[in-house]
């Protein structure tokens, strides 16, 4: 490429010297004629006057005369000839010129002839009446060799070559400059796409700022993939791990009932369909997540009220929760119809991954609820469970992202949140997370959704249940994940 670019520029450079060229010399010999034949017809009035009104001298003399003149002008030759009234012309004219190349009839009117030939020799005719000739007009003829400007081009042929080996050096320069960033680039871009994730473009001061862009952009990438690989790591762990630990489950307690030593095979079997639905689970929301990527989850958006959708994932998970101890409940005011754009299955999905969630976290106590402040509906889901610390409230949807706090009944795969996430994307909703709780306690994951064409009746502004957990606006509780 550094060599295709050299070459390019030179080949430019070298056609615009032809150009150049022949430009400048196509203008250079016109403007040479014009010149020189305005300078000539402008001496030859002078001459023509001066012999018209000068006093009678011989032929000799006069011959002697012109001759004087023809040196101290730098003519090329200056002469006097007959013009007949016939329109022939009699006498010797000046070397290279013909009569062909006089126009009678203008001498004849008494006018002035000019111009030149191929060979640069520019000549002008004035006809010169004498008080003593009365049988023809006599005609001053005078001539002059306009320097050729084809004579200069070996100036032209050295300037061009000097202007060559300039622009040779300045294209390899600006060839170097250019292609070294991309070169680099394009090594980089090996590396990474060989497996190296840690290579990077390195970014010289000075540096043009659209290759600088260019080597932000390969070390952002770069960044990128190293942080979707440990994430991928991640993932691969905690998936692991989720595997692994109801198969362990699942195949102990089989061997048991196999083996007869389970002493409650019904218990057993409970464990084992319980594990069965935390796989089943699991690979649901990995189907999930991969059929949003691939934008094959189908959503019906239409009028769904979302209160309705509140009190049914609480209903079907309120057994759920009594087994883990905890109580689930509707906050107050969430009594509706608030009616929103949505996906009815789809919004009833976010509130069981956001249940699910919360189940994993919370002390006592799950409110969920709905709610709309200005015409804005929300749903939200509250637990009494450990906070999230501020810079990590921020990631809790991302995908792959589990938390480190100190409370949660089990670890996550961290796939649950980031569908919440995904598929309010996808309705055209919002979700966030709140913690501010001065105690360092509790959970807020609110999802803002879009509101249906009717009106729909506001909720009181902020209610408190019988245990006095807020059920409308900031509950004072940070999130779990």
């Amino acid at each position: 490429m550094r060599r295709r670019l050299t070459v390019s520029i030179l080949v430019l450079v070298a056609v615009t010297l032809i150009v150049t060229s022949i430009g400048s010399y196509y203008f250079i010999q016109r403007a040479a004629l014009s010149t020189a034949q305005q300078e000539l017809s402008g001496q030859g009035r002078a001459i023509s006057s001066t012999i018209s009104g000068g006093a009678t001298i011989t032929s000799a003399g006069f011959r002697r005369e012109l001759k004087v003149i023809a040196e101290a002008g730098a003519f090329q030759g200056i002469d006097l000839v007959a013009l007949h009234p016939d329109g022939t012309i009699t006498g010797d004219l000046p070397a290279g010129i013909t009569f062909g190349q006089l126009d009678v009839p203008a001498l004849q009117a008494g006018d002035q002839v000019k111009g030149h030939d191929r060979s640069f020799l520019v000549y002008t005719a004035i006809p010169t009446p004498i008080a003593t000739v009365t049988t023809y007009v006599p005609v001053l003829i005078i001539t002059r060799q306009v320097h050729n400007p084809a004579n200069g081009l070996h100036y032209f042929a050295l300037v061009g070559a000097i202007g060559l080996i300039v622009a040779a050096l300045v294209a390899a320069t600006l060839a170097r400059r250019f292609t070294r960033p991309l070169v680099a680039a394009v090594a980089t871009t090996r590396r990474i796409a060989s497996g190296d994730l840690d290579a990077t473009v390195e970014v010289r001061p000075r540096e043009d700022p659209e290759f600088a862009q260019l080597a932000d952009s390969i070390n952002t990438m770069g960044a990128n993939l190293v942080r979707a690989r440990d994430q991928e790591r991640q993932f691969i762990l905690s998936v692991s791990h989720e595997l692994r630990t109801p198969l362990t489950s699942i195949r102990g307690y089989a061997e048991a009932i196999l083996d007869g030593a389970a002493e409650e095979p019904a218990e057993a079997a409970a464990v084992i369909s319980a594990e069965a639905r935390r796989l089943e689970r699991l690979v649901q929301d990995l189907l999930d997540l991969a059929r949003l990527d691939a934008d094959r989850f189908s959503l019906e958006i239409q009028a769904v009220d979302c209160t309705q959708a509140v009190r049914q994932v609480v209903d079907g998970f309120r057994p759920r929760a009594g087994e883990l101890g905890l109580e689930l409940i509707t906050a107050q005011g969430t009594d509706g119809p608030l009616w929103v754009r949505a996906d009815a299955d789809r919004l009833v999905q976010i509130l069981a991954n956001l249940v699910e969630n919360a189940s994993s976290f919370a002390a006592r106590r799950i409110v969920v609820g709905a709610s709309a402040v200005a015409g804005a509906p929300t749903v939200w889901v509250v637990d009494d469970g450990p906070g999230i610390p501020p810079d990590q409230l921020s990631r809790v949807f991302e995908r792959h992202f589990t938390s480190d706090r100190v409370g949660g009944r089990r670890k996550g795969s961290g796939l649950g949140l980031a569908i919440v996430s995904e598929l309010a994307t996808a309705m055209g909703a919002t979700v966030r997370a709140e913690s501010p709780a001065t105690d360092g306690r509790g959970t807020r994951l609110v999802v803002h959704l879009r509101p249906d064409v009717r009106p729909a009746p506001l909720a009181p502004p902020d209610h408190t249940d019988s245990a006095g957990t807020p059920g409308g606006g900031t509950t004072g509780m940070p999130g779990a994940v």
